[in-house]
């Protein structure tokens, strides 16, 4: 044996583990390289890169519903006793859900809404711009994020990045597998005819199993013949599966009988690490290296090699591809917020879930039915039942989850205000912590801070500037919750001002000027730090709100409001310039403004809040990448800006 000892020592199973996970990453390269694949073969892949959407879903205006396409601006002197009449062919088409709008109409009326007669229809209530309208970008926007890096791709990820224009796509290779079973009494299932084996012949069934359970972990399993209980023979087999295999797993043979050679073989090869483990099943594992790759001894016991899998196989899986393998599970969480639905129909809600303190906060997300991105987005789903009318905020309700809870309880709440640079620090967190996962919810920043004193979120953007002090955020958190302890972070300095048309066509200088006829505004929802930037301007020139066309209408992130002014739904919206930026917009600079995270003192010591604030603090790459998206000041990133 090349003089080298022979030993038998059965350790507990942290010690095994600790030994095999600890020489796996000093000799391995992890994550294992990537290759370029078509997206329609993605499914279970794992991303080496982050997606961002090469183009806007819808790309075109389309039809939501059957009915007719008109302009909303005929509409508008409707009334049940002074019905509009619009010519058919004319000023209203048909138009069929899906379809394109025609050029110069901005509204679809459902056909169930108009009376037909004489070649015309009959309209009783205005209709609203984009009514029954599917917008462009309405589920998603070009250059957002679609998935981050080490993202196990789903069927739905799939259609979204095919739906932005995405065909291939950067994953981690699958690591191959090679399977050796060993035996002089194992036959091949395959030939099996009719007639049983005689005694002391046994089917060979564990390599399925095992590469099944090889498959289920995102690798690919490569089961070699039959080697018989020859110490050479299985010398040779496991040195030539060494040539094209990243781990080899030798199957039964791990034992301490006369014809049991995997330590031995192993030992002469290369170096055993681990020579039994004290679990049952699953004592006789051996574990070493051969030519500075993984050669595992499965135990020959169909439980004890299923155990054996599970316990070493799947975690070095998770080593190579940097990411955890999912499993389906359910949980009991509590409703962020109110949520109705009509009676009559089952409802699926996609929600986002994570763990807050001792709650699991369920949030829900995008309901309609043709917002893909919803899927990409949620944890799981829950059920509205046909017989009930909703669920209101504080309810505990059952969650159907599409991600493991570990993962779950790894995720990081963040609810507030929007920004680019928290999709940036999403991937960033992906990339270095791949069990951590931040889930982000746009409500505005005053939701965030509601989210916070109401235990609800581990963090809250926020960019909320008073008018008395001309202070952001500090006067806010200590009118809100005087008491609470908490912790606020700088995470940038951005510009904010007005996103308009390439060229700037409407000639948009101020805020005077979205009071004019002719300008349409897109706002951002009440609560949002943006609104309150804007209603303190207004204020201060002594502008009317509903003098603005288009005040009313708003959205939820600043790519939305870039989206919108993009493809026509606005002319003008206040956002940032990364945002404006990203989708080839101009941009009229109004202020700088301080974006903070704001967290309580009592979540600072989580593993998973510690890992986004460590890529916050201490990643010049992070930094650098959010300066790269333009209109941001990193100077204080970081720093601590209130404390109580």
């Amino acid at each position: 044996m090349g003089g080298k000892k022979f030993f038998h020592e059965v350790i507990s199973l942290e010690e095994a583990k600790g030994r095999l996970f600890k020489a796996f990453i000093e000799r391995i390269q992890t994550p294992i390289d990537s290759e370029i694949i078509d997206v329609k073969n993605a499914l279970g892949r794992v991303t080496a890169q982050a997606v961002f959407a090469k183009f806007s879903s819808p790309y075109f205006h389309s039809a939501a519903m059957d009915g007719y396409a008109l302009r909303a601006r005929d509409t508008f002197t409707a009334t049940e006793r002074e019905p509009v009449r619009l010519k058919i062919g004319v000023d209203a088409h048909w138009i069929e859900t899906g379809d394109p709008l025609p050029d110069g109409f901005d509204a679809v009326i459902p056909v169930e809404d108009v009376n037909l007669r004489d070649g015309f229809i009959e309209i009783y209530a205005s209709v609203p711009p984009y009514n029954d309208v599917r917008p462009i970008g309405e589920d998603i926007v070009a250059t957002e994020l679609i998935i981050p890096e080490s993202h196990v791709v789903r069927a739905a990820d799939i259609g979204a990045i095919l739906a932005s224009g995405i065909c291939t796509i950067d994953v981690r290779r699958k690591p191959l597998i090679g399977i050796i079973p060993t035996g002089s009494e194992l036959i091949d299932a395959s030939k099996i005819k009719e007639k049983m084996p005689e005694p002391p012949q046994l089917i060979e069934y564990n390599s399925a199993v095992l590469a099944s359970l090889t498959t289920q972990t995102g690798a690919e399993p490569k089961i070699y013949s039959i080697v018989r209980d020859e110490e050479k023979e299985i010398k040779d087999a496991i040195l030539n599966a060494l040539k094209e295999c990243d781990i080899v797993l030798l199957n039964a043979g791990s034992g301490y009988g006369k014809e049991d050679f995997t330590y031995k073989v192993i030992n002469e090869l290369g170096e055993v690490l681990i020579n039994g483990v004290a679990i049952r099943p699953g004592k006789p594992f051996i574990a070493g290296f051969v030519n500075n790759k993984p050669v595992l001894g499965i135990p020959g016991y169909p439980v004890s090699s299923f155990l054996s899998f599970e316990l070493f196989v799947r975690p070095l899986m998770e080593f190579y591809l940097g990411t955890k393998i999912q499993k389906e599970e359910k949980l009991q969480g509590i409703l962020s917020r109110q949520i109705s639905s009509n009676i009559g129909v089952d409802e699926f809600v996609r929600v986002k879930v994570g763990r807050v303190g001792k709650k699991y906060i369920v949030t829900p997300l995008g309901r309609g039915a043709g917002l893909l991105m919803s899927i990409v987005r949620a944890d799981g789903y829950i059920v509205i039942p046909r017989g009930s009318e909703g669920f209101s905020q504080g309810t505990e309700i059952a969650v159907n989850l599409w991600r493991t809870r570990e993962e779950i309880d790894n995720t990081v709440v963040c609810i507030g205000s929007h920004d680019n640079t928290l999709d940036v620090l999403y991937n960033f967190v992906r990339k270095h912590y791949p069990d951590v996962t931040l889930s982000s919810a746009h409500v505005g920043s005053m939701g965030g801070l509601v989210a916070i004193k109401n235990g609800e979120a581990h963090i809250a953007g926020t960019h909320l500037l008073d008018e008395q002090t001309g202070e952001y955020n500090i006067p806010f958190i200590k009118r809100l919750m005087p008491e609470k302890k908490v912790v606020l972070f700088n995470l940038v300095y951005r510009i904010q001002g007005f996103i308009v048309k390439k060229g700037n066509p409407k000639g948009i200088k101020g805020f005077e000027d979205l009071a004019r006829d002719d300008v349409v505004f897109i706002n951002r929802q009440a609560g949002s730090g943006t609104r309150l930037l804007l209603d303190k301007h207004l204020k201060e020139l002594g502008i009317d709100p509903s003098k603005i066309k288009g005040y009313d209408r708003d959205e939820y992130t600043h790519m939305g409001i870039a989206s919108a002014v993009l493809t026509g739904r606005a002319d003008v919206g206040l956002g940032i310039l990364s945002a404006a930026q990203a989708l080839g917009l101009d941009f009229i600079p109004v202020t700088e403004e301080r974006y903070d995270i704001l967290i309580p003192q009592e979540f600072l010591d989580l593993s998973t809040v510690k890992s986004v604030l460590n890529i916050i603090k201490e990643d010049e790459e992070f930094r650098e990448t959010v300066k790269s998206l333009g209109g941001y000041d990193t100077r204080d990133m970081g720093k601590i800006i209130y404390k109580n």
